[in-house]
């Protein structure tokens, strides 16, 4: 028995930082460290989901970096910060094991007074998670501190013994009145590929979203909804189109896409490497083909039929940098598309380069796009120049022609301010006016692709993603549109001769 004053300095202990614990623990009696490690497992298991299963499994079950951000969001809740996230991922990366189920149940042992909700595809589903946890709770009680309430341990709703707390679980589509939620969970809201296609289902998914789930959250509540996608148009996308600043929105494709990668990936970094390395998402993404690919693996669903580029166009013709070295290049062009013009993709500033060999094969050498307003893409796109000693910046002039030029010389002055522009020539200045629509630019470049004469260096995937899912009367990506202007202005025989002895400057030399 722990006496009053004993007691004191244990709930004393648990206020102090780990080093002073550790300190504590290692001058205390036999028996008072076995309290402490009491109270060490205690704190372990309020710290996170994860760290609780990993007490309580001891150690089996897994952890990783994507479950750690899932783990995040829900500290956040039980700290009583409101709020909305919305987390899209790959399947079979542990979301569903660790939203729907240990964190739940994390969450109740921090606050027993509330209640969760906890929303999938189907009711069997949700009350398996209903099951899950309840079980949990029977099996783990005594050492996280809850108990069912005797008469009250359903699958599919239950109630904690001295609280007002519990959870109830519901298929999407299915009535929830009455029963109101601190905290609701929607884990996968889309069975399969026919519902996800349907516009009938994906509208009563959205008509239950705002009439149902959303009316149920009690005044300062959260919703965490996680997904893996399926279409432009389902939940996460509406959620997306229409209130995307209000949403937290965590995307964890299961290889990187972008340096803004949530976890810091480089690009083409995997998701989870300890179970799915990039040989093993290679084998799954010639298994399911690169629709399915795109779109649940990789969180970005395009429309795939009817597109200008196919696949095998670019993967076939792909080369290394090292084989690029062996290769002569007659020209180098940096191609910009700032941003504002004719896309509404991404609002992304298109800045790619690509080069010529004296056959007339065409090389993407990189891709530096991105979300740049115009004091920083001028400066980005004369840095790429310098880098690979263009002799060339190609820029969209639809918009603002005039103000583009401009951008690009007071960067390219900046540049030569800091000595950083190597003594060369600034690159020449060929504005593009796109007399005809993007699929009609886009088609010759395709067709390149096509006979193989044109290679991408080493892999560009958000680019690539862009090619292949592009529809024509869909607005065009950025990143798509600059390397048309690019490669359109190297494939173009009279232009790149007229290029190549107009320049009197002597920038090609030492180029065929």
């Amino acid at each position: 028995m722990v006496k009053p004053d004993e007691a004191a300095v244990l709930q004393l202990y648990r206020t102090l930082p780990a080093s002073r614990r550790r300190e504590i623990a290692a001058a205390s009696t036999p028996q008072l460290r076995a309290r402490l490690a009491h109270i060490e497992r205690g704190l372990a298991m309020d710290r996170s989901p994860g760290a609780m299963a990993a007490v309580l499994t001891e150690q089996k079950e897994m952890q990783a970096p994507h479950l750690g951000l899932i783990d995040a969001a829900f500290e956040r809740v039980a700290a009583g910060v409101p709020t909305k996230l919305l987390l899209t991922m790959p399947p079979r990366h542990g979301k569903s094991r660790r939203a729907a189920r240990w964190a739940p149940l994390w969450y109740l042992r921090r606050r027993p007074e509330h209640r969760v909700m906890i929303a999938s595809y189907s009711s069997d589903l949700a009350d398996d998670h209903g099951r899950w946890i309840r079980d949990a709770i029977l099996t783990y009680g005594p050492q996280i501190g809850i108990a069912l309430r005797p008469g009250s341990s359903a699958a599919n709703r239950f109630d904690l013994l001295g609280t007002e707390g519990g959870a109830v679980m519901a298929g999407v589509g299915g009535g929830l009145t009455g029963k109101g939620a601190h905290l609701a969970v929607v884990d996968d809201p889309i069975k399969d590929a026919a519902e996800a296609s349907s516009p009938t289902m994906r509208r009563r998914l959205w008509e239950w979203w705002q009439a149902v789930l959303l009316t149920r959250i009690e005044p300062g509540g959260s919703v965490i909804l996680i997904q893996t996608r399926w279409d432009e148009d389902d939940l996460a996308g509406r959620v997306l189109a229409d209130e995307a600043s209000r949403w937290t929105h965590i995307d964890l494709p299961a290889l990187a896409l972008s340096e803004e990668d949530a976890l810091g990936r480089p690009i083409g970094g995997p998701l989870w490497p300890q179970r799915y390395d990039e040989a093993a998402l290679a084998e799954i993404r010639r298994s399911v083909g690169e629709r399915v690919w795109w779109s649940l693996y990789q969180q970005q669903p395009r429309p795939q039929d009817g597109g200008v580029w196919d696949w095998a166009w670019i993967t076939d013709n792909r080369i290394s940098a090292s084989q690029l070295r062996g290769i002569d290049l007659t020209r180098i062009v940096v191609a910009v598309d700032p941003a504002g013009g004719e896309s509404a993709v991404g609002d992304e500033t298109g800045i790619v380069a690509a080069a010529r060999d004296a056959e007339g094969h065409l090389y993407v050498l990189d891709d530096r796009s991105g979300n740049r307003g115009a004091d920083v893409w001028g400066r980005e796109a004369c840095l790429l120049a310098i880098e690979l000693r263009a002799d060339a910046i190609v820029v969209e002039a639809n918009y603002g022609g005039d103000m583009s030029r401009q951008i690009l010389h007071q960067a390219w002055q900046e540049l030569q301010r800091e000595q950083r522009t190597e003594n060369m020539l600034m690159p020449a200045v060929l504005p593009v006016t796109a007399k005809h629509g993007k699929r009609l630019r886009a088609e010759p470049i395709a067709q390149l692709y096509e006979q193989g004469r044109v290679h991408h260096v080493g892999q560009w995937p958000t680019l690539e993603q862009q090619m292949v899912t592009w529809v024509a009367g869909m607005d065009s990506p950025d990143r798509m549109d600059a390397a048309v202007h690019g490669l359109t202005e190297l494939a173009d025989p009279q232009r790149s001769g007229a290029a190549s002895s107009n320049y009197r400057d002597g920038r090609l030399h030492g180029r065929r």
